[in-house]
């Protein structure tokens, strides 16, 4: 009975020595295995910057050259100089406005041309993309003018890729001005025009489509000063 007993342990023992030796041999295979994966998987899409269109812009024109002296003598009797106004610009190669007014008699006049573009950024969108959103950004701000009466827009052809004209009026000391705006998307740029008029001492009120045709043209030339 005594040595029964103490060879019981032993093969217990012995038949233990296997199942740990397998168990082990598994575990290292399969660090084996994934070692082997990690080194040779691809890199991950996420750390690659997606592809965009280049902008076709690079550079803007000087806003107060934009228009011809004909055509600011003409949308703009009196004016002091047609040379204008220019806008202040952190960058000019991203933002450039002029602006012009007169007063000949009591008829006054007051025209600005802005342009703003937009380079291509991986992390942001393309320049067109950019501009497009800015394009819409704009319309709904001339939309919501405070003291707007009258407010009428339209799309306008033949200015740039897309257009959008507006025309209203307001009252200011007594006095009806009567205000037209036009945005154009033109690539990765967008140009906007605004173009003010009013009779003073009661004098006849400019006519609003006469304004209009006067901003359109203007527009016309902005969008072609873009090169």
């Amino acid at each position: 009975m005594h040595r029964s007993t103490t060879r019981i342990p032993r093969v217990l023992a012995a038949a233990a020595v296997p199942v740990i030796l397998v168990t082990a041999g598994c575990s290292s295979g399969d660090d084996g295995g994934d070692g082997g994966s990690a080194s040779s998987a691809a890199p991950s899409p996420e750390t690659s910057e997606p592809k965009v269109a280049p902008a076709k812009f690079a550079d803007l024109p000087d806003a107060c050259d934009a228009l011809t002296k004909d055509t600011v003598k003409d949308l703009v009797p009196g004016a002091k100089s047609t040379a204008g106004t220019a806008g202040k610009s952190a960058d000019t190669s991203q933002r450039s406005s002029c602006s012009w007014d007169g007063l000949k008699g009591y008829q006054w006049r007051w025209l600005d041309v802005s342009f703003q573009r937009y380079d291509s950024d991986p992390a942001i969108g393309s320049g067109a993309d950019r501009a497009a959103e800015y394009y819409g950004k704009q319309v709904r701000a001339v939309e919501d003018t405070e003291d707007a009466k009258g407010m009428k827009s339209s799309a306008a052809s033949g200015l740039g890729q897309k257009a959008t004209e507006f025309t209203w009026e307001t009252t200011k000391d007594k006095e009806d001005y009567r205000k037209q705006t036009v945005l154009a998307l033109h690539e990765n740029v967008v140009v906007t025009v605004n173009y003010h008029g009013a009779g003073f001492q009661g004098t006849d009120e400019p006519k609003a489509d006469d304004l209009l045709k006067d901003a359109e043209k203007a527009t016309k030339e902005a969008v072609a000063a873009v090169k």
